[in-house]
């Protein structure tokens, strides 16, 4: 963990990814992230294959601590107020109304605390026809556009990890980071609100842009063959992949590397433009190109000239390759008492210091008799009929 975000205190109220996500990013950073969750079992993604404590679950919680609430029980509630009370940001991906309902609305806890920035994380925004709808990372990556531009029409399938999941996260962590400087300067809090559309639309920019513009309706061929990236097969059976972009020089020590000096001479491909024209025709060339040689053969081979390219990695292969062992990027999980012995640690580093390790993801409830005691250090100053007392004062 950094200590960027040190003395920042945050409650996070998530399941599964966007809510948790975001709270990960910002623990990442060393803000002290306590994890709200249903009393009993607790996030139901700890459960998602089986037992409490799956690694999808541990995942998006590392560097965070965990208490159960019941927030239908007066006591518990009392105890999240007092949790508010006391924070900088609460992190929330409940479906539209659900807040209200429990009492954890923003207009709720703005009056308990008016420095806190609170985030609500939607599948498709707060009102309109479709907020009511569920939202999952595969439905919002279609309604989004993004899978229209991504996926082969011709074979279509799913593209994972969970992106439209853990990108709306990320860019709820970046919404909170920036109203958390704003109340620097101010000392007042905000809403901040964000849904997976919106953030997978943002995300996927750029073909946007080129509808706006040009007018062109982008599909998901398009940007390879305009970015002219080639994804071949080796004689092994291995997928190999480079990137030659506008740059004449990269083409060139392309075919200077396979020895193929026959596509220079082929009209088809003589320019960039063409290249772009024949797209399909110049990637069957290749295919057969590198259809000769294993993918170790061409990795070696391709080492010597100046052309952007990288063997298409299994997991297992990133975790041995030298650059990423080079830059330390597995690091150890400490504070574990099962699960994942290793991670992959934040990808930023401050003035030139990464992190070295990450503190496990925590058991159902793990820390909630001791952030109860060290609440009750401060009950003395809470007035005596709690929030109802301040949304009386606030009317």
């Amino acid at each position: 963990m950094f200590g960027v975000l040190n003395d920042v205190r945050i409650v996070e109220q998530g399941t599964f990814i966007t809510g948790p996500c975001a709270g990960m990013m910002l623990a990442d950073l060393g803000a002290d992230v306590i994890k709200v969750e249903s009393a009993g079992n607790g996030d139901p993604y700890r459960s998602f294959k089986t037992g409490f404590y799956s690694a999808h679950f541990q995942a998006y919680n590392r560097n965070k601590r965990s208490i159960c609430l019941d927030m239908k029980a007066e006591a518990d509630k009392e105890v999240f107020y007092d949790l508010i009370r006391n924070a900088d940001v609460y992190i929330q991906n409940f479906r539209p109304g659900a807040a209200g309902r429990i009492g954890a609305d923003a207009e709720t806890l703005h009056a308990i605390n008016p420095r806190l920035v609170y985030c609500s994380i939607s599948g498709f925004g707060q009102d309109g026809p479709y907020a009511k709808r569920p939202v999952y990372d595969s439905v919002a990556q279609a309604v989004s556009g993004f899978l229209g531009v991504a996926i082969d029409p011709e074979q279509p399938r799913f593209i994972g990890p969970a992106l439209a999941d853990a990108i709306t996260g990320i860019y709820a962590a970046l919404g909170i980071a920036g109203a958390l400087v704003e109340r620097g300067r101010t000392g007042k809090g905000r809403l901040v609100e964000i849904s997976m559309l919106e953030a997978m639309m943002h995300f996927a920019v750029e073909p946007f842009m080129g509808y706006f513009a040009l007018g062109e309706q982008p599909t998901g061929i398009d940007r390879p063959r305009l970015a002219q990236a080639y994804i071949v097969r080796c004689k092994d059976g291995k997928l190999f992949a480079f990137h030659l972009s506008s740059l004449d020089k990269f083409w060139d020590a392309l075919v200077e590397a396979t020895g193929a000096t026959q596509l220079a001479a082929d009209l088809r491909f003589s320019v960039r433009l063409k290249r772009i024209d024949n797209y399909l025709e110049l990637s069957d060339e290749l295919n057969a190109i590198f259809a000769q040689r294993d993918r170790a053969e061409w990795v070696e081979r391709f080492a010597a000239f100046d052309v952007p390219y990288a063997p298409i990695n299994s997991i297992p292969d990133v975790v041995e390759d030298p650059q990423v062992n080079h830059l330390g990027v597995i690091v150890p999980v400490n504070e574990r008492t099962e699960g994942a012995s290793f991670s992959v640690r934040p990808a930023f580093s401050f003035d030139h210091q990464r992190a070295h390790a990450v503190k496990a993801a925590p058991t159902v409830d793990e820390d909630g008799a001791r952030i109860r005691r060290a609440l009750g250090g401060d009950r003395h100053n809470w007035p005596a009929r709690g929030v109802a007392a301040i949304l009386e004062q606030t009317a």
